[in-house]
């Protein structure tokens, strides 16, 4: 018997048991697609997780003091001597007064993040004006109220209005708008686009404290990161000797952090997808040992007409690799729908990719030949006298 007659009557088989065979694939389907959805979240979420930590700027170091308590801190006029004698390698630091206040025009009240900060904010953060002004170092020296907007607030407080020159209060202060800042989200409340800027020595109002808490330090180059970094560490031990007052992080530190969880998280999906699909495998196996069981006339029947061993083999074979790659395609399909759906509802960029799908497909293929080995050899093994006289 050829290939091609096998491949018949294989299918002939399953075709003659769809029940049977629908439950056999059942293990295969739900491995295979719990492996793909798992996957494709894992990577969409990773994927959004580097995006947003991209967005910050590969020179990017974030400065902030966490002991709240403690009645040493650093001045902004302090970290731009640091910066001015290590300009080779820091081009700026930027000090970020961080709240959420209050704000009202005429009838609207919303609550907004409002960051308290200087004329280099726009550098750091990638952030345009696209109408009015920025801040500018008269505005930080003379400490005016002075505020630019991000868009989704343009629609909350002003509607069509032109926010330009307009009066607003924030925390019961009042300030005038500037400018607006470029959108770079879809405007929902919780967005980048929720933000007021304002000077940080008008910040003070806001925050009632002229303690700055955190700052932004810019590298001069991606490839100076690491030595500003360490410039930053020591630095500030200077000042606190006390490396638990403070916490330095570089957004490529961060990428690296990132790097090391989507490898374990890779290892553990690898784990889940290999027992997901030895669990159906074995369905598989047990299954068609039942059949190897029933079919024993019909295999001693073949065997006493003249069938090969190696016929009966490649017949059980072809049979449970078909059934595994049908429950595979299948699990494809199901895992398609599956990650859209999760993807929506997490709002994150998740699709299978094409290397997933067919390393699924593949294995699948694999653990059918695998777990059918056994059952197939039993059948190519059954002695025609004994097969024949099975009931």
């Amino acid at each position: 018997m050829n290939l091609k007659q096998a491949f018949k009557m294989a299918i002939k088989s399953i075709m003659a048991s769809k029940m049977r065979t629908f439950l056999t694939m059942l293990g295969i389907i739900i491995g295979v697609c719990a492996v793909i959805v798992l996957v494709s979240v894992v990577q969409g979420s990773t994927g959004s997780i580097s995006d947003s930590i991209e967005s910050l700027g590969a020179n990017s170091i974030s400065v902030s003091f966490t002991g709240r308590n403690s009645t040493k801190y650093v001045t902004y006029e302090e970290m731009q001597e640091f910066q001015s004698e290590n300009a080779e390698y820091i081009s700026y630091v930027v000090p970020m007064m961080s709240g959420m206040g209050r704000v009202k025009y005429d009838s609207s009240n919303i609550t907004v993040s409002v960051t308290g900060t200087n004329e280099d904010y726009l550098s750091v953060k990638n952030r345009e004006v696209t109408s009015g002004r920025f801040i500018n170092g008269i505005d930080i020296e003379k400490r005016r109220k002075v505020a630019v907007i991000g868009s989704y607030n343009v629609q909350e407080l002003f509607g069509f209005e032109d926010p330009i020159n307009k009066q607003i209060k924030i925390n019961n202060e009042i300030f005038t708008v500037v400018g607006v800042l470029n959108e770079i989200s879809d405007s929902e409340e919780m967005s980048e686009d929720n933000v007021i800027i304002i000077p940080y020595t008008s910040g003070r109002l806001i925050f009632r404290t002229n303690r700055i808490r955190s700052y932004t330090v810019w590298a001069s180059t991606a490839e100076n990161v690491e030595t500003a970094t360490d410039m930053v560490n020591n630095f500030l031990y200077s000042k606190f000797k006390d490396e638990d007052e403070y916490n330095v992080v570089s957004v490529a530190s961060m990428m690296d952090a990132l790097d090391e969880i989507t490898g374990m998280m890779a290892l553990l999906t690898a784990g889940i997808a290999g027992i997901s699909l030895v669990v159906g495998g074995i369905g598989i196996m047990n299954i068609m040992l039942v059949s190897v069981t029933e079919r024993t006339r019909e295999i001693g029947i073949r065997k006493a007409i003249g069938a090969k061993r190696s016929s009966i083999l490649s017949q059980f074979l072809i049979e449970s690799a078909l059934v595994s790659c049908m429950g595979g395609v299948v699990g494809i399909i199901l895992s398609i729908i599956g990650t859209s759906i999760l993807g929506n509802a997490m709002s994150i960029n998740a699709f299978p990719s094409v290397f997933v799908m067919l390393g699924a497909f593949a294995f699948s293929a694999v653990i059918g030949i695998f777990f059918g080995w056994a059952p197939a050899n039993k059948a190519a093994k059954l002695n025609p006298i004994d097969a024949l006289h099975a009931e």
